[in-house]
């Protein structure tokens, strides 16, 4: 199948006195002359503007549980419609989506749809969220800002899942029209960063903070714990600290299974004890929502009552078990409010994943 890109201006740029175009998407501040595309692949130098080649394309659709994302307050049991891109504007060695994120090639795109069809299928589907993921919105902000704004109309959530690796006054325009992130939070060192991502990591402190304090976006952030490179007990205390001095103790944390994938097959994955001592860690620092995740843990994934110890939420990976929390997210026991985003009882979804073709004519 060829897939004809997509050239839709954007004004997220400016022009640099030798003549170059800078990008001002993101920290990387890509400088291009005429057909040079930035290191994201998918935002190109055309004439005299840069141009977003992947708006209104997509690597797929997909409803999926909202736990998956992960979010384990936003909208529990609910399903939700999920899609990205091509590309990304981070280069991790472990990239466990590298197959689409790292793609440089634009038939990657198979399926295709404007921001308007998109939300009327995520409200045909009874999906309670859409959420821009598998790579990272914001290198296809417009698409992803445009597509949430039509959510909104028809009464759908938007959700992104993102790095946070963002300038401010995209992450301003971008922000101001999702209702949930899920940031992940690689590591907390800025080596980590440089080495492994081509990155920094004050940028991605700056959004989540941005984010929690500053905006009604819900946020959840999310570390994939990599065996010998960002799980030492000194570093997940400074980062669990961090969050409960600088966010609160109600930002939920998720802790996630590394499996050796694309440029990182030789570290073994993450064994299950690391996430449990991540957890007690950032337990132990305050946090009051802390989870295991990429394993089966119910005790990891189960959220408990932080006033009585009512276990609120009883999850297996993307399955839910009892569930106590009122339909305005209170402890059914001693009527404590849960932080998050809760709109009537449970969904019923449950772990299930099925795939979504929206391009006219598509079986």
């Amino acid at each position: 199948m060829h897939v004809v890109e997509s050239a839709y201006p954007t004004t997220a740029w400016h022009r640099l006195t030798d003549g170059r175009l800078q990008c001002d998407v993101c920290p990387r501040a890509c400088s291009l002359h005429d057909g040079q595309r930035g290191l994201c692949f998918v935002r190109r130098r055309q004439g005299d503007t840069v141009v977003l080649t992947t708006y209104g394309r997509s690597s797929g659709f997909c409803v999926d549980p909202i736990e998956k994302k992960p979010l384990n307050h936003f909208l529990p049991g609910s399903s939700v419609l999920s899609f990205g891109t091509a590309g990304c504007n981070l280069t991790c060695r472990f990239c466990q989506n590298w197959d689409i994120s790292k793609s440089r090639e634009i038939d990657t795109l198979a399926d295709s749809a404007t921001p308007d069809r998109i939300a009327d299928t995520a409200r045909d589907l009874r999906c309670r969220s859409v959420a821009f993921t598998y790579n990272d919105p914001t290198i296809f902000y417009e698409y992803a800002r445009d597509t949430a704004i039509a959510c909104q109309e028809r009464g759908v959530r938007a959700v992104a899942v993102t790095a946070g690796y963002i300038t401010a006054d995209v992450r301003a325009e971008m922000y101001e029209h999702m209702d949930a992130a899920n940031v992940d939070l690689k590591a907390f060192t800025d080596d980590f960063y440089r080495r492994v991502c081509s990155a920094r990591l004050a940028p991605v402190l700056e959004t989540i903070e941005y984010l929690v304090t500053e905006t009604p976006v819900w946020v959840e952030l999310t570390t994939l714990l990599i065996p010998g490179l960002n799980d030492s007990d000194a570093e997940l205390d400074e980062m669990t600290t961090w969050v409960v001095d600088r966010l609160g103790r109600d930002v939920p944390m998720h802790f996630t299974a590394f499996h050796p994938d694309y440029k990182m097959l030789d570290v073994p994955a993450t064994p299950p004890q690391t996430l449990t001592r991540a957890r007690q860690i950032a337990r132990r620092n305050g946090v009051r929502f802390a989870y295991t995740g990429n394993v089966h843990d119910q005790h990891g994934g189960t959220t408990t009552c932080p006033t009585c110890g009512l276990v609120l939420i009883e999850r297996d990976w993307y399955a839910l078990g009892a569930y106590r929390v009122s339909d305005d997210g209170r402890c059914e026991r001693c009527a404590t409010p849960l932080p998050g985003v809760f709109d009537g009882p449970a969904g019923d979804w449950g772990a299930r994943r099925m795939p979504v073709r929206l391009a006219r004519g598509a079986a």
